[in-house]
Parts: C-alpha cells; sequence; structure tokens
C-alpha cells in the first residue's frame, strides 16, 4: 500500500530531501570531470547561403572558402589558436564540407567518401564538448569508420554531423534532453534534404554517441533511415524504441570500460535519461562494444568499430524480438501528408520513396531558429 510522505513540524515533506538527493546523484553521475577548455568568442563571416540544386562541388568549394574566411578574421584578431585550428579542418583544401558556421562554438558538417555514388551512408552525431575547438577528435573518429567500411564496401560514405551546439560535459544542459530537442529538429532537416540527395538504393544509418544518442533518439526519421545506433548512451529520455519517433532498427551497445554505465538510469523532475539502452526491456538490438572507454568507440581495430561498420553496412545479424510496448501514453495525431504520400523532389538525384505510413506517435521538438545549412 502507497503511503503518501508525511509531513515534518516545518510543514516540508520527507520525500522532497529523497528527491532532491536522487537528482543531485544523477548530476555527479553525469557530469563527468573531463572538459574541454571554452574559447572566447572568435570573429567569422556568416555561414555561405547555398540553393538546394547547387552540385557537391560547387558546394564544397563555397564552405572551404567560408572556413578560410574565418581562420583569416580569427588570425587577424589573434586568435592564432582557433586560426590555426580553423586551417586544420580545411585539410590543404581536401575537405569536403556540406555546411559551415565559423561564429561561436562553430558547427560543420562534413563528407568523408564520394556521397554521390555511395549507396551506404551513415551520419555521425556527436555528444558532449564538441566543438569546431576540438572538431579534429571527431574527425578522426570519422576517418576511421570510413576506412573500416571502404575495406569491406567501396560505394560507402561518412558524414560527420556538428549540426548542432552541443552541451559542456561539465553543464546542466547535459543533463536534460532539451539542448537535444533542438537539435533534432535540425537534424531531422538536414536527414530530410539527405534523402533527396542520395541515389535511389542508399542505405542510410545514424550512429549517435553518448549525448548525440539523445539527439537521434528525439529524431523523426524517414524510410531512407535504416537503422540507428546508440553507443556511450546515458539514455535517451524514453523508456523503449517503441517510444522513438522511427520506424528505424535501433541497436545500442556499451564498451566494458565506459563510465557512462555508472549513471543512475532514471528520469526525475526533467533531469536524467531514463531507462538504460543496452537494456533488455529498452527493446534495443544489443550489438558487441569490446572493452573500450567511453572515447574509444571509432578505434581503428576495435570490436566496437567493426560492430558499427556492419551496422551500417547491413550485414551486423539481429536477433528477432518484439518491440517493446509504449511506456507513454500519446495521443493519436492526424498522419501528415508526408507520412502517407511519396515526396517530390527537384534534386537531379531525387526519388520517390515507396510510401510508408508513420507509427501514430509525436517526437518532442522545440523549435529553433534555422541555420543556413547545406
Amino acid at each position: 500500500m502507497f503511503r503518501r510522505p508525511t509531513a515534518r513540524p516545518d510543514g516540508r515533506h520527507r520525500g522532497r530531501p529523497r528527491r532532491t538527493l536522487l537528482a543531485v546523484l544523477v548530476a555527479a553521475a553525469v557530469v563527468f570531470p573531463v572538459s574541454a577548455a571554452a574559447s572566447p568568442q572568435a570573429p567569422a563571416p556568416a555561414p555561405a547561403v547555398l540553393g538546394e540544386g547547387l552540385s557537391l562541388p560547387a558546394r564544397y568549394a563555397a564552405h572551404l572558402g567560408n572556413l578560410a574566411e574565418a581562420a583569416r578574421m580569427a588570425q587577424d584578431a589573434g586568435r592564432t589558436g582557433r586560426a590555426g585550428k580553423l586551417r586544420a579542418m580545411a585539410a590543404d583544401g581536401a575537405a569536403r564540407f556540406l555546411a559551415f558556421d565559423g561564429r561561436g562554438e562553430g558547427r560543420a558538417t562534413e563528407v568523408f567518401g564520394d556521397l554521390e555514388s555511395a549507396d551506404r551512408v551513415t551520419v555521425l552525431v556527436p555528444g558532449s564538448d564538441t566543438t569546431l575547438d576540438t572538431y579534429q577528435r571527431f574527425r578522426a573518429g570519422a576517418v576511421a569508420l570510413q576506412q573500416r567500411l571502404q575495406a569491406e564496401h567501396s560505394r560507402s560514405a561518412v558524414i560527420a554531423w556538428l549540426g548542432y551546439d552541443t552541451p559542456g560535459t561539465v553543464s546542466t544542459t547535459v543533463l536534460t534532453t532539451g539542448r537535444a530537442d533542438e537539435a533534432a529538429t535540425e537534424l531531422g532537416s538536414f536527414l530530410a534534404r539527405l534523402e533527396r540527395m542520395t541515389v535511389p538504393d542508399t542505405r542510410l544509418s545514424l550512429l549517435c554517441h553518448s549525448y548525440g544518442s539523445v539527439v537521434c533518439a528525439r529524431t523523426e526519421t524517414g524510410p531512407k533511415i535504416t537503422d540507428i545506433a546508440l553507443f556511450g548512451s546515458p539514455g535517451t529520455g524514453s523508456g523503449s524504441v517503441a517510444d522513438l519517433p522511427t520506424r528505424a532498427r535501433v541497436w545500442a551497445g556499451r564498451g566494458a570500460d565506459d563510465w557512462i554505465g555508472g549513471v543512475p538510469h532514471m528520469r526525475l523532475g526533467g533531469i536524467g535519461f531514463g531507462t538504460d539502452p543496452v537494456d533488455p526491456a529498452f527493446g534495443a538490438q544489443p550489438f558487441a562494444a569490446g572493452s573500450g572507454g567511453h572515447s574509444d568507440y571509432l578505434k581503428p581495430g576495435t570490436e566496437s568499430l567493426n560492430s558499427l561498420a556492419s551496422i551500417v553496412l547491413g550485414t551486423a545479424p539481429a536477433t528477432p524480438a518484439p518491440r517493446p510496448a509504449s511506456t507513454t501514453t500519446t495521443p493519436a495525431r492526424t498522419p501528415h501528408r508526408a507520412d502517407v504520400r511519396p515526396r517530390t523532389h527537384s534534386h537531379p538525384w531525387a526519388h520517390n520513396p515507396i510510401p510508408i505510413p508513420i507509427h501514430t506517435r509525436t517526437a518532442t521538438t522545440a523549435p529553433e531558429a534555422s541555420r543556413a545549412s547545406a
């Protein structure tokens, strides 16, 4: 029998300190004492605004030009460290950016591989403390993944999507889904454009690390997205796979030495992310993540990298299991026309996918002013 918390002489309830303590425990576990040094604002030009029909080579060239201008402005302002990091991003003019914004902490969307011919394309979504100042570590993972994919399938491409303002590891923002809700709007828009940009038989996937898994889990996806892999995840803010706004197959894995496994998997007053994605109750397909730590999933030669590559290529073995029932009650929504009709596209590589009705559940998103992108 449930007993209501009894009032104390001072009028407060005994249950409140307990709830406060739980919230503090979640915060203490998630806020890991490793944080990239914040960089003061550096001057940068506004991002290039390009039409959707622009060819990929022209798009790459435009964003490289914007990147070079951002580096020059940073150098002129005495921000030599930032300028050097931006020049490194250009990779001597060989980098291919679908989007670049050098303002603030920065945003960038970089392609590795031939996007025009690839039929296996994955979007890598980073977690906290990923900015232009820490971009090289994000890029290193994307490069390792692309090399692994190319060894098995030449028509593959990786897109490193730093398309949102990631929360700091040591911050209150990293404890809630607020930043992820905003990012989900940006990621959803990008994926819709990517579906139109890729060849008709392309298999698209999302690989989502740490807080990036919260972003992916709150992003509504289209029919070309076949798989979503969550790794190093603190949770998604949802109780099960059935609550996610996607028809894609969802995978989850965690390295044996990943500190995020010690995070309390609860959600209290908007703090925390609920069910552990590697818990069978969540309903995700498990994948072998090896013995590595939180930053090791995409390191060359690791079991986790091999597993993620097989998910992207569609060769990963899956154990058939029914999707768990939704743990939330959401009202049925009237299907949007995009849910039941194929889209029409003007892009030269566009196609009309077979219409697949989307489940009647809604994603929680917070509108955000759209930033210029691909």
